[in-house]
């Protein structure tokens, strides 16, 4: 089929998420034909640089034929099966205590979704189910953190604290609260070190659930680096502070790894590089280097302990999804662990995050960057209009929309975030001159966005 013709069979059929649906109309896709390591290649050939890994997802890069072939070796044994009714496949079962075995603090049990979204939303299930069964009905209240992004099911929905997700979609629904963000850049006061920043965000937490009743309040939701928000890395001793004021009010914890799990901060989980001992832990994207979709979500033996005598007393747990647990799924998944651990990618995180974050750090240069931040191989520069007073674009302007612009227009795919933030989570198999290219591309954009303002 002709490029045209695809365009318009797209502009007919598609409805795009996270897509200005009119513009996209004129507009129509870039659409994309094949992939090879950390480059994907447009219709015409062109190649891009995806600074994204697609959607924090593409780990292993666009090109891994041991992927395939797991794909390809499962679909021909067993091709779908399910967990329900006391069912197992070997691929789901060992993937299972692959994830327990990893864990960052101890785990139990292994539930598996399909993506980041039903994770974080059989999470809330499971704390409301738990709160049930220990015959506390009225601890069902869900805290997360203004600007956090949890999915877009419609509880995870709203846990997610962004105006897009939000509007006209009626959420958040009831039971949900929001706290403090740990963006020192915009919400520290004059003068406030990390301890103290972290420590008045633990008081502020600490307070809302006081207000509300710490009969009422289940359970604190966070990303270790909060992704959509704008690449938020917390201040030094955040967790253990915010983790000290839910234990004390028997507040469960959640940690959403949907994009920090699989080594992109440095470590195998967010949680260990930022001292988060967390009750539950979501997982997805790099779980099959987003080859195909699955997510887990793992809890600790005491939650366990309750569902299942709850499972008892009503004769069934009555959750589940069709694709649980998907048997080329979990393949796919075993690979990529493998791979893992075989290529030290974990070390290879290590070595190359000084470069990355020596190269964010030096566009904090650039007249239209404000703050440059980030860890391991996750980042993001924050466009500003003023630096001095950290002041953003008004956002009719759409600055961070016109930077990606630029740098596609360079051969590189970036996505902009909150407040003109622009993103950055490479395949974890990029290299130190794919690195230097990269910035240098987007240098380049920023300063063709510079030159039209």
């Amino acid at each position: 089929m002709s490029s045209n013709a695809l365009r318009d069979r797209d502009i007919a059929y598609s409805l795009h998420p996270y897509t200005n649906l009119r513009v996209h109309e004129g507009k129509g896709p870039l659409i994309m034909t094949h992939g090879r390591g950390i480059e994907v290649f447009d219709e015409d050939g062109r190649a891009y640089i995806d600074a994204m890994a697609g959607l924090w997802c593409a780990s292993l890069g666009f090109s891994e034929n041991r992927l395939a072939a797991a794909a390809e070796r499962q679909m021909k044994r067993l091709g779908f099966y399910h967990q329900f009714n006391h069912k197992a496949h070997e691929p789901g079962i060992e993937l299972a205590a692959r994830l327990i075995a990893m864990a960052p603090v101890p785990m139990s049990k292994v539930l598996f979704a399909n993506s980041g979204s039903e994770a974080n939303d059989t999470a809330i299930k499971l704390i409301w189910y738990v709160n049930n069964a220990l015959g506390r009905p009225a601890k069902k209240k869900i805290i997360a953190r203004r600007r956090a992004y949890h999915g877009v099911t419609i509880a995870s929905g709203s846990l997610t604290d962004l105006p897009a997700n939000r509007r006209d979609f009626d959420l958040p629904i009831e039971r949900f609260l929001h706290t403090g963000c740990p963006h020192a850049y915009h919400e520290a006061l004059p003068g406030e070190d990390d301890d103290a920043f972290a420590g008045r965000l633990a008081a502020e937490l600490e307070a809302l659930i006081l207000a509300e009743g710490p009969e009422t309040v289940a359970a604190f939701f966070a990303e270790p680096v909060m992704g959509a928000g704008g690449v938020i890395v917390p201040p030094a001793g955040y967790f253990p502070k915010i983790q000290a004021v839910c234990r004390k009010y028997d507040v469960l914890t959640v940690a959403d790894e949907v994009i920090c799990g699989f080594f992109r901060t440095g470590n195998a989980w967010g949680s260990q590089t930022f001292d988060f001992a967390p009750d539950m832990i979501s997982c997805a994207k790099a779980l099959t280097s987003g080859y195909l979709p699955m997510s887990a979500l793992l809890l600790n033996d005491a939650l366990y302990q309750v569902i299942a005598d709850n499972s008892a007393k009503i004769g069934t747990f009555g959750h589940g999804y069709t694709y649980s647990a998907h048997p080329v799924a979990a393949a796919v998944a075993l690979e990529a662990l493998d791979i893992y651990a075989e290529r030290d990618i974990e070390g290879h995180v290590r070595r190359l995050a000084p470069r990355m974050q020596a190269h964010l750090r030096a566009l904090a240069d650039h007249p239209l960057v404000g703050e440059a931040r980030g860890v391991g191989l996750i980042g993001a520069v924050e466009l500003v209009e003023d630096k001095a007073s950290k002041r953003n674009f008004p956002g009719a302007l759409g600055i961070g929309a016109k930077a990606v612009e630029a740098m596609q227009a360079q051969g590189l795919i970036g996505r902009a975030m909150a407040n003109d933030s622009l993103a950055f989570s490479p395949p974890l198999i990029i290299e130190e001159a794919q690195l230097d290219e990269i910035f240098a591309r987007t240098r380049a954009a920023l300063d063709q966005v510079a030159a039209a303002l």
